[in-house]
């Protein structure tokens, strides 16, 4: 498996990946397939953050992207979404991806990643809630679920709500 950054020519496979990965027998088209494409269009796409995961035979089995966020004012990162395709699930696709992603966005001095995610799955990548840092979710109902990694740019005076780019306000 080679992890890499997407191209125009991986997008129709990323949304397959992002499909299936998130299908529902009563959702033809999953809130995150739709999430993802007005991503692409957005002022907050970051293309260096959109990485996808290929086998041997060059075909997309995974995809994880980063867009720009902010805390108050300042620039930091929000993480999702994160979409291994089922047929390669729990063979370490998402775990390379995750450390691909958070090692890229520190290489780009990013202070901080942020995530809607389960505690226990995204604590094993240095997530922590987002309160230990003094980061108010966009939804206090997420609670424990909003979560944030630190990067080597952070700074502790870094508080206050954060807000994911635009088009998530939409799902």
């Amino acid at each position: 498996m080679l992890i890499r950054r997407e191209s125009p020519e991986d997008v129709p496979a990323v949304r397959a990946v992002t499909a299936a990965a998130f299908a529902k027998p009563d959702t033809p088209v999953p809130v995150e397939v739709t999430l993802l494409d007005a991503l692409r269009v957005c002022a907050d796409w970051l293309p260096a953050l959109s990485l996808v995961a290929v086998d041997e035979r060059e075909e997309v089995v995974g995809h994880v992207v980063c867009t720009r966020a902010r805390i108050g004012t300042a620039p930091v990162l929000g993480l999702g979404p994160l979409s291994v395709h089922p047929d390669h699930q729990r063979r370490g696709v998402g775990l390379a991806l995750m450390h691909s992603v958070l090692g890229a966005a520190d290489a780009l001095g990013e202070p901080l990643v942020a995530l809607l995610g389960s505690p226990a799955y995204y604590g094993r990548y240095g997530f922590r809630p987002s309160t230990e840092y003094g980061v108010t979710a966009p939804d206090p109902a997420w609670g424990t679920y909003f979560q944030v990694r630190t990067l080597t740019a952070y700074e502790p005076a870094l508080k206050g709500a954060f807000a994911y780019a635009g088009p998530f306000d939409d799902v």
